[in-house]
């Protein structure tokens, strides 16, 4: 029995004003409630503005998102009471306390009073941050940053979850820290929808990728069935370098 869909992506475009390219190309996806979704390319390959798309930050030129059934041109607030957000930049204030970010945060989906503690104090045990809970944002490591503005993304339950390179310039530690953590909410329900340009970590991580350059998508698949379908590849790297010719750096 196949998965209900929770996304459907059709024929979307996003070109950016004063520009002849198109950031976005004829992008067509589905994708299935409860899957960790690997978005999958080098800097610069359109991740981000279509990850921004998908979360209603961006209009897209042309073309259709629909998430549970509904479209942000319609039902926006609707959607936006289901999805989480966790930004590749720290959405977070400095000089406030990262209970009082979390805090904050939270309350803008209606979480209030015990219930609302109770799940800060839980999330932040789990992400070995609870001793630092009343310590200022402003020192706090780059690592440590990356696991708060998870909890802000993830604390009101969203039933789909973005994520935009959550592990990119963290230490090792952290990076399976907030790893696990979302394979922990994916096993509860919650769809992970996630870019990254390390091919290993998503090998791993990830039950369905699509891989984009240059703002179009050149694969979509299970990992496995992705290096099983391309000739002498033994992993999603050697992949990567068959479809687009190159290697997947930081610099690219």
């Amino acid at each position: 029995m196949m998965s209900k869909s929770v996304i459907e992506i059709s024929n979307l475009y996003k070109q950016y004003q004063h520009t002849n390219n198109f950031v976005v190309k004829d992008v067509s996806l589905v994708i299935p409630e409860k899957e960790i979704f690997g978005l999958l390319g080098p800097n610069g390959a359109g991740k981000t503005t279509l990850i921004s798309i998908l979360c209603g930050l961006l209009k897209p030129t042309s073309g259709n998102v629909v998430i549970f059934d509904k479209q942000y041109n319609k039902q926006q607030k609707e959607i936006h009471q289901q999805i989480g957000v966790v930004p590749q930049e720290y959405a977070l204030y400095p000089t406030l306390t990262a209970r009082e970010n979390i805090i904050y945060f939270a309350s803008m989906y209606g979480l209030k009073g015990k219930e609302l503690h109770q799940k800060v104090d839980k999330a932040l045990k789990r992400l070995g941050l609870l001793n630092f809970a009343d310590k200022k944002i402003v020192t706090f490591s780059g690592g440590m940053k990356r696991r708060i503005n998870l909890i802000v993304g993830m604390l009101h339950t969203p039933k789909i979850l973005f994520l935009d390179e959550p592990t990119v310039g963290v230490d090792v530690h952290s990076k399976n820290v907030i790893i696990e953590f979302l394979k922990e909410l994916n096993e509860k329900g919650t769809t992970i929808v996630y870019t990254s340009h390390h091919l290993t970590e998503a090998e791993n991580f990830c039950t369905d990728i699509a891989i984009i350059d240059h703002g179009e998508i050149f694969a979509h698949d299970t990992p496995k069935n992705l290096i099983n379908a391309t000739k002498n590849a033994s992993n999603l790297e050697d992949v990567f370098i068959e479809l687009t010719g190159k290697q997947l750096r930081d610099d690219v």
